[in-house]
């Protein structure tokens, strides 16, 4: 019988023991990995969403995202913070781009708005006021587009996303309602 000496038998690392561990399905291993890696991922995301709030929750997601996926990992493709460290930046990026983050970035609380506490603008013109009762005079397919494109805020390319129209549909829209209302204003 050969007895192979200690020395002989490569040990792993503590990143691979940890690997192992987590491929083990090892919550205890899990809780390891957080503590060592969360601080570090979680700056990563706040760059990315840079609301802490947010960030907060993506990291949530990835650890989730991690612990449900391990299986994919693939330690001959590069070192576990690597693999982690994508799937905490992919998360931010999707997060980013959903529609729920744009929409929530450009909404403010009343009560943070510079408009409440600044005078009207010398520019104003009260004749404006009313603007919107007049776009009841369009067609609805026009009224839904200068709704959203003026009154709620969105652009051009986000109107033709929620309405599922093509951006050049929208565009031809807007430019037809701009010069009704102008007729009207007149």
């Amino acid at each position: 019988m050969n007895v192979i000496p200690p020395e002989a038998v490569p040990s792993l690392s503590d990143e691979d023991l940890l690997v192992q561990r987590l491929r083990d399905r090892d919550e205890s291993a899990m809780t390891l990995f957080y503590d060592r890696y969360s601080s570090a991922l979680y700056g990563v995301i706040m760059r990315i969403v840079k609301k802490e709030e947010e960030a907060e929750d993506v990291l949530q997601e990835s650890m989730v995202k991690i612990w449900n996926s391990f299986s994919s990992y693939d330690a001959g493709k590069g070192r576990l913070f690597t693999w982690v460290m994508n799937v905490c930046r992919n998360l931010a990026i999707d997060k980013i781009r959903s529609r729920q983050y744009r929409v929530g970035s450009r909404t403010q609380p009343l009560e943070d708005s510079a408009a409440v506490r600044e005078p009207a603008s010398p520019t104003f013109r009260p004749e404006h006021i009313g603007l919107q009762e007049m776009t009841k005079q369009l067609n609805p397919d026009q009224q839904q587009v200068v709704d959203m494109l003026y009154f709620g805020g969105y652009t051009q390319s986000e109107v033709a996303e929620e309405l599922n129209l093509p951006l050049g549909t929208v565009k031809t829209r807007a430019r037809a309602a701009i010069k009704v209302l102008s007729k009207l204003i007149r």
